[in-house]
């Protein structure tokens, strides 16, 4: 063995850089190992285009980071290595066809005002549920934020059971739920305040009649609504190379660029690493913040029951990025008003996500993508030259594996080949909505399913959050039922990252229950 550590952590996304760092903070000595070029998973920020504009590279919204319990505990440990946010006051709004348009801001007349453009009725149940929504948040976040096992799970009914009483905790279990069409529609009466909304559901694989797919959207509005949204400034990748250089100020190692072969057991218990150029690393912890279908591979198998659960792990569609310089922001058909706004959804209602999501399930491109469109540079002018922009659109849904074209159009069925018509077709439907675009474009860079996996093998498929979130593999069965810590057969041996509870998002919540797990709070 070249060198000992106590931990040694395979992979270096944001999730596993939480756990290395509150460990190093405990005095544990670790070492990070990242396959790819430069750390961060998902979490990255590149110049993709020209020189002098930076672009995220998959995730973009950083509020679950900031807001989360791992940047509480740290703030200003991570500050002072140069994480920085930009506050973003508006941030979502959805443009509709014919010129509409309707957006949340963290003003709520201006919010109520926009939905009211659609529903009086809408936007009295828009400050209702804004009212409502101290009430509702500590039981919400609560479970969202608890270490997922059956203690905890009755811990959180109990509480819920004395904070709602009966009724009110049954209630809350039946939203729990329900699909985000079923939430939306007895909610609002306005089907572009449901679109809105729904679109939020569509990040997390939860299309419009996926049962379970109702707190998102509501989660998303009101957390919106109430705290706007926070990007990375100068990029995302702000968080992950403050994490990076703290854990080196702690003594710890992160090396990038090198891949692990596999790991190392003494008997039933994990001992080490051994990397592709041959090195043998030991350490007395190994975690692996990798998706669940890579653990065999690098194990040599467990036990068969917990290796085909992981087999088994169910990742969502894909998506494709699109990456743009642009010379001055998009010509929004809705008016300029739609320049304020972080994201813009181009997901017109329920009905079409619902068809998108089942086009890209068979394997089909789809005829009508949803896309996202992200606009940092409204708010962090510091990612492109002077006066310029940058345009980050996120396509979804983009099948891993292409069957054909629901469309009938693109007979590519290898993504070399289907990126460029596929491109074409997304921004052609973003043309719709903001009429030159093209115009404006000064440097594009596209991003297929296949080259997310390349980069990143855990976004299998090109599935930015590392597995389905669908009840059956949610709560207490992500990844596995008995595995919501990230514990495996093998002692010592941990698994962390999205695929593991409580799941996708930047919040680190996985790496930082983990790190406490093994070191303490």
């Amino acid at each position: 063995m070249s060198d000992s550590f106590d931990a040694v952590l395979i992979g270096a996304g944001h999730n596993a850089l939480a756990a290395a760092f509150h460990l190093a903070k405990r005095g544990w000595k670790v070492a990070v190992y990242e396959q790819a070029k430069v750390a961060g998973g998902a979490v990255k920020t590149l110049e993709l285009t020209l020189p002098g504009f930076r672009h995220d590279w998959a995730a973009m919204n950083l509020s679950l980071f900031a807001g989360s319990a791992f940047f509480k505990t740290y703030a200003s440990d991570l500050t002072a290595q140069g994480a920085a946010f930009v506050p973003v006051n508006r941030p979502f709004a959805s443009a509709f066809p014919g010129g509409r348009w309707c957006g949340v801001a963290t003003d709520i007349a201006e919010t109520t005002r926009n939905i009211a453009r659609f529903s009086d009725r809408d936007a009295e149940t828009w400050q209702r549920l804004v009212n409502g929504f101290a009430k509702e948040a500590p039981h919400l976040f609560g479970l969202l934020g608890s270490r997922m096992n059956l203690n905890a799970f009755a811990y959180f009914i109990l509480k819920a059971l004395r904070g709602k009483g009966v009724a009110g905790s049954l209630d809350l279990a039946q939203f729990l739920l329900k699909s985000p069409r079923a939430y939306l529609t007895e909610t609002f009466e306005a089907p572009e305040v449901r679109a809105m909304l729904g679109a939020w559901g569509m990040h997390l694989d939860f299309a419009p009649d996926v049962a379970g797919g109702a707190l998102f959207p509501y989660l998303e509005g009101m957390a919106g609504q109430a705290f706007g949204m926070a990007i990375g400034q100068g990029g995302a990748d702000t968080i992950i190379r403050a994490m990076v250089k703290g854990i080196e100020a702690h003594g710890g190692r992160v090396e990038t660029g090198i891949a692990v072969a596999r790991i190392l057991k003494d008997d039933d218990k994990a001992s080490g690493i051994e990397l592709a150029d041959g090195r043998r690393i030991a350490a007395r912890h190994v975690i692996a913040g990798v998706a669940p279908s890579a653990l065999a591979r690098l194990t040599g198998g467990t036990e068969p029951g917990f290796d085909k659960a992981m087999q088994d792990f169910r990742h969502a569609p894909g998506t494709l990025m699109i990456h743009l310089a642009l010379d001055s922001l998009p010509d929004w058909a809705a008016g300029d008003a739609l320049k304020s706004y972080a994201y813009v959804h181009l997901a017109p209602s329920l009905d079409q996500m619902a068809r998108t999501y089942q086009e890209a399930e068979a394997g089909l491109l789809p005829s009508e993508p949803i896309l996202v469109v992200g606009q940092p540079t409204v708010f962090d002018p510091t990612r492109a030259l002077a006066g310029k922009h940058v345009l980050w659109v996120q396509v979804r849904m983009a099948p891993g594996t292409i069957r054909g074209d629901a469309a009938g159009e693109i007979t590519a069925t290898s993504w070399p080949e289907a990126a460029e018509p596929f491109t074409e077709r997304a921004l052609t439907l973003l043309d719709r909505y903001a009429p030159g675009i093209r115009s404006k474009i000064l440097g594009r860079h596209v991003v297929t399913p296949t080259d997310l996996e390349r980069d990143n093998p855990n976004l299998v498929g090109g599935d930015q959050v590392c597995g389905s979130h669908h009840i059956a593999q949610n709560f207490l069965f992500r990844p596995a039922r008995g595995h919501t810590d990230g514990s495996t057969p093998i002692k010592n041996l941990h698994l962390t990252g999205a695929a593991v509870w409580p799941g996708a998002g930047t919040g680190a919540g996985s790496g930082f229950l983990l790190g406490q797990k093994l070191a303490g709070k």
